[in-house]
């Protein structure tokens, strides 16, 4: 998975680059279009992968402030403050 997540930045990349050259060179409506198409992937099929890969095996209630939560946060500043002293 990280290795098509890393193929398609890089694809992005070479596109808006694309996209730059022609735009500098003249031909306007072509860099827009290589611009517009990098965006438009980075946006829709980039990120939702990257969020997908990245959160795939994540417990969301190990993030979330739950009252259980906020025990163990004030339990482990009550060590850190016993470590001080």
């Amino acid at each position: 998975m990280k290795y098509i997540i890393r193929i398609l930045f890089f694809a992005i990349i070479v596109a808006v680059s694309t996209g730059y050259y022609f735009k500098n060179s003249g031909d306007h409506a072509t860099g827009d279009k290589w611009v517009g198409i990098g965006i438009l992937a980075a946006s829709f099929i980039l990120m939702p992968i990257f969020i997908y890969h990245r959160w795939k095996n994540k417990k969301v209630k190990d993030y979330m402030l739950t009252e259980e939560n906020l025990n163990k946060m004030r339990d482990y500043e009550k060590k850190l403050d016993k470590k001080k002293h």
